[in-house]
């Protein structure tokens, strides 16, 4: 009789250590980013900062620092599209890698700015969420709402990927190479 290999919780698996995983190098680059905005603003002389970052306080900003900032928008979107291909099996698991880190980064950016600057001030707070392709300006409350549905569902995908191909059959692998003479017989076939 053939015996049942008993199933983990998706949390305790393999895929809830995945999570883990991402959500820890997303937090780190979260407080990076964070950081380095920081330093940008602290340059700029707006520590502490204004509360409210709406476009009056942007038009300060010198062009070179703006097309710096577009640049490191779009490092930080390679920098997740890459930890998704490298870490996601198929394009699901990877959409899901992709929006579970981009929320987990989002928020972890915003709580790092309170840790360091205690800014923003409220939810209400007015910020330049985006500036590609042009400056996008909300509420903090908004991407924080946004990025905290982006990390359940791409938790949700990471782990509805994660049962599909645990539930798929693998194939045995091959305990020895094949000799020359195998080889050579499949060749003349």
């Amino acid at each position: 009789m053939a015996r049942r290999k008993k199933q983990n919780p998706v949390i305790f698996g393999n895929t809830g250590w995945r999570l883990v995983a991402l959500a820890a190098f997303a937090i780190a680059m979260g407080h990076l980013e964070a950081t380095v905005v920081v330093y940008i603003r602290a340059l700029l002389d707006v520590i502490p900062t204004p509360e409210q970052f709406d476009p009056a306080t942007l038009r300060m900003v010198p062009a070179w620092v703006v097309v710096s900032e577009q640049a490191r928008e779009a490092s930080t979107l390679v920098m997740l599209v890459s930890l998704a291909w490298l870490a996601g099996r198929n394009i699901w698991e990877r959409i899901g890698v992709f929006v579970f880190a981009f929320g987990i980064w989002d928020i972890f950016y915003y709580v790092a700015l309170k840790a360091m600057i205690d800014w923003p001030g409220s939810l209400g707070t007015t910020d330049c969420l985006f500036l590609i392709p042009q400056p996008w300006f909300g509420p903090v409350w908004l991407p924080l709402s946004i990025s905290l549905v982006l990390v359940i569902t791409g938790a949700w995908l990471v782990s509805w990927q994660g049962k599909l191909l645990a539930a798929k059959p693998r194939r045995a692998p091959r305990t020895t190479a094949p000799d020359a003479e195998e080889t050579t017989e499949i060749g003349k076939v």
